[in-house]
């Protein structure tokens, strides 16, 4: 009942937008020649305090035309290369055409301009959906993956597995760059990230040519913070949150930059106990194994970043950085599991596991880069990447076994589990566009090679001593080179209609060795079991925008994508997660790809509706099996095929200081695989949606105060092809106040007011029924003080902020447009 209101809500506040009465503003930008400037912002204003009330962006012919409610107004004109320019101020009580707007070239050095423009929350452009976490302010305090959970049509399940739309094989990018992490490891670095740390996500659902063809339900880049005021400034963030335990996270970032230098850097640290609730109910032959988990988890992270930009021209810009993430993590597990024969419902024994583990994640990027841009509209940019990643586990098993109402175990078996992982990844790529035949023209290339060591280690404990179990323990190395080019070609023609035709080719080649281990550790080179592949594949994509009339602009695209498996997901060895529970990996997974096509309008540059159909053909998917009839056996099949059709409708509503942005995701997905018939039959299909809202008010004298209420709601959906999950939705409030004269800022929050964000699921496969459960520390209070010093300038000109100025000024004195 509480999602349909919402709905309707929803509903009824784009239909009211669509019929309020609206006047219409035209107008022509021309050159110094007197040509029509096209692709120029325009801006209307509001006369009482110059916000933007609407943009809008002229056509081919430099043509614009806005529609807004009666009042007063005035327009603003921007274009890279001119001068700004503002209209005076003028009665909106009926259609107005103002004169043409003839733009100046701007010349000289530019000079310092205080920025104190502010981006949305959430903007929604043609090819992705960008999320600017530093302006929200419930997003204080949370690490990568709440955001993400929380971020509009993503989902994550129960392994933190992350979905798109209702596609799994979502890439995870970190500032334009792919992360080789997958599974387990990608949701611990993710939670290792805060969001100090973040300036924006961005979900794109459509990369063209340009991008990797992995990630089937397309890319989240996150980007992380990079400042570019000129001068000398910088800012000190403090936070502390409370939930069951206190946590505490801080923030140092420092910039210069003059003409020929820009020289940066931040510090990160972040400190926190969170609790986390799992329950594990499985029903095979005639046991049932009842587990309850309790856990603490407890991190501590120092992040950082550092580079330097050396403008060498007006045209050629060096580049070198690093950045890093450096992790430990401790889990503390209180496990209890009451093993029952089922035909009586009498417990016949309780499981007890009392498990600790300690780790290291450890992550550092370097890159040099090169970017040349003329005015003659040709761009290059070059960069080589190195990725160094360590990851380290150990871990303490214990499985205790008790009778029923006897204190003193009746046996007991203990192990140790030793886990490094090193990974390694090296990247060249380049890209070039220029102008030709009245079109952009790109293409470049990207090679990379990835090398990963892992080592498993499995030791039974007696007495407090070590013993290697060969029998257990493993050694898995994985060679990986993608090789890829691209062409792609976008033009607009006068017609009012813009083409993008691309297509890349990457040739894969990876190579896997698995090898058993002596009784010493040393690995066994008699025992290898290897494996290759090698395949190449086009990944076309095109895009056709009709923009005739700006104000209802439909786009058609097309794109083939690939997602390749996780080296985790291919080791063949047996790893025991406890007793009764074992993962392995799979040598025979295949690359799943995927088909898509899009239609997309934008209407008033505003209420965006995105209609998208795909197929996908050997789709990844988590099973539960059975094995030695109790036990549970997890690892990963290609499913024979998902179709999937989603529908997502964004809309922001802005009213005086009013502002909401709503977003409603909903598909339809068809799992069909067959393993053997019977049990072993999938055959699923799912209607689901998920709706994100976010509410922003200012007030107070000056406007220094900001409230924000946001939240989501996701309907019951499928994880991983067999897991029916439940609903599950969240509320956040906050507060901000701006302090020091506009130099600082704290915010206070408290996320999942309500407590609502306990997820389940259920599964049926194989003949074992499976339910799992949980809860995390999701309500917290948290709060945050930001202090910003220094310059706050960047390099525009001066002469144009002199002249933007006077022209305001003279337009308030005249007060309207007289005689036009």
């Amino acid at each position: 009942m509480f999602m349909r209101k919402q709905i309707v809500f929803l509903a009824l506040t784009i239909l009211f937008a669509s019929v309020v009465s609206a006047q219409k503003v035209t107008g022509i930008v021309r050159d110094p020649e007197g040509k029509g400037l096209a692709k120029t912002t325009v801006s209307l204003l509001r006369a009482k305090d110059s916000s933007v009330v609407k943009l809008a962006v002229t056509d081919n012919d430099g043509k614009f035309s806005i529609e807004s409610t009666p009042g007063k107004y005035l327009v603003g004109v921007t274009h890279v290369g001119f001068l700004p320019y503002r209209s005076i101020v003028f009665d909106l009580s009926s259609d107005q055409n103002l004169p043409d707007f003839s733009l100046v070239k701007s010349e000289g050095a530019l000079q310092g301009v205080t920025v104190s423009s502010k981006k949305p929350m959430i903007e929604v452009k043609a090819d992705k959906m960008v999320v600017n976490v530093e302006g929200t302010i419930n997003a204080v305090g949370n690490d990568a993956l709440e955001l993400l959970r929380k971020s509009p049509g993503v989902l994550i399940d129960k392994d933190d597995n992350i979905s798109l739309s209702g596609k799994n094989g979502v890439r995870i990018y970190i500032d334009g760059k792919p992360s080789p992490l997958g599974g387990s490891d990608l949701a611990a670095y993710l939670k290792s990230l805060q969001s100090s740390q973040i300036e924006a996500i961005e979900l794109i659902t459509a990369p063209g040519a340009k991008y990797d063809a992995a990630g089937n339900a397309g890319i989240i880049n996150i980007r992380l913070k990079k400042n570019k005021a000129y001068g000398t400034n910088g800012s000190v963030t403090g936070g502390y949150n409370i939930g069951t335990f206190p946590k505490y996270n801080g923030t140092f970032a420092i910039n210069h930059r003059n003409k020929k230098v820009n020289l940066y850097g931040n510090y990160n640290y972040n400190n926190s106990d969170i609790k986390n609730v799992f329950d594990l109910y499985r029903f095979v032959a005639d046991t049932i194994f009842n587990g309850r988990n309790r856990m603490i988890q407890s991190n501590v992270t120092h992040g950082f970043k550092a580079g330097m930009d050396f403008f060498a021209t007006n045209r050629s810009t060096f580049g070198i950085m690093a950045n890093g993430n450096l992790n430990d993590n401790d889990m503390q597990t209180i496990g209890v599991t009451d093993i029952i024969y089922a035909p009586t419902n009498k417990l016949d024994r309780t499981l007890r596991g009392d498990n600790t583990s300690k780790g290291e994640r450890n992550n550092i990027n370097f890159n040099a880069n090169y970017r040349y841009a003329d005015t003659a509209g040709r761009e290059l940019n070059v960069d080589a990447d190195y990725g160094r990643y360590r990851i380290k586990t150990d871990q303490l098993q214990p499985n205790i076994y008790f009778n029923p109402g006897n204190p003193n175990p009746t046996s007991s078996e203990i192990f140790s589990f030793l886990s490094p992982s090193n990974i390694d990844i090296y990247t060249l790529k380049a890209d070039y566009e220029q102008n030709w035949k009245g079109g952009k023209l790109g293409f470049g290339f990207k090679t990379s090679y990835t090398e990963t060591d892992n080592n498993f280690g499995s030791y039974n404990v007696v007495n407090n001593n070590k013993t290697l179990d060969p029998a257990k323990s493993n050694q898995f190395n994985y060679k990986e080179n993608i090789n890829a080019a691209y062409l792609n070609f976008n033009k607009q023609y006068k017609k009012g209609i813009m083409m993008q035709l691309g297509v890349r080719v990457e040739n894969t080649t990876s190579r896997g060795d698995s090898y058993a281990l002596n009784i010493d550790g040393s690995v066994n080179k008699s025992s290898k079991q290897p494996f290759k592949r090698q395949y190449t594949d086009p990944f076309p994509s095109a895009a056709v925008t009709f923009n005739k009339n700006p104000m209802k602009q439909w786009t058609i695209a097309y794109s083939r994508r690939i997602d390749r498996p996780a080296y985790q997901d291919l080791n063949p060895f047996l790893f025991k997660l406890n007793v009764y529970t074992y993962q392995k990996g799979n040598t025979d997974l295949k690359p799943q790809y995927t088909n898509s096509v899009s239609v997309t309008n934008v209407y008033k540059y505003k209420l965006t509706s995105t209609l998208t159909l795909s197929h996908v053909d050997d789709v990844f998917t988590q099973l539960v099996d059975t094995a030695e009839i109790s036990k549970a056996f997890i690892t990963k099949k290609n499913l024979a095929t998902q179709d999937i059709a989603s529908l997502n409708i964004s809309y922001p509503f802005i009213y005086k200081d009013y502002m909401l942005f709503a977003n409603l995701n909903t598909f339809y997905s068809l799992y069909k695989a067959d393993f053997g018939g019977g049990s072993r039959k999938v055959n699923v299909d799912v209607f689901s949606y998920n709706l994100y809202m976010q509410n922003t008010y200012k007030f107070g004298k000056k406007k220094v105060w900001t409230a924000e209420v946001s939240g989501f709601y996701n309907a019951p959906s499928i994880w991983q092809g067999t897991f029916k999950s439940r609903a599950l939705w969240s509320v956040d409030g906050g507060l901000q106040k701006t302090i020091f004269k506009g130099k600082g800022n704290i915010k206070t929050s408290v996320s999942d007011i309500f407590r609502t964000l306990k997820w389940k699921g259920t599964s049926n496969f194989a003949g074992q029924e499976t339910i799992a459960s949980g809860r995390f520390e999701s309500r917290q209070f948290k709060v945050n003080l930001t202090y910003r010093f220094g310059s706050n300038t960047v390099k525009a000109a001066r002469q144009r902020k002199a002249a933007s100025d006077e022209e305001i000024k003279r337009t308030q004195q005249s007060g309207g447009i007289g005689g036009n």
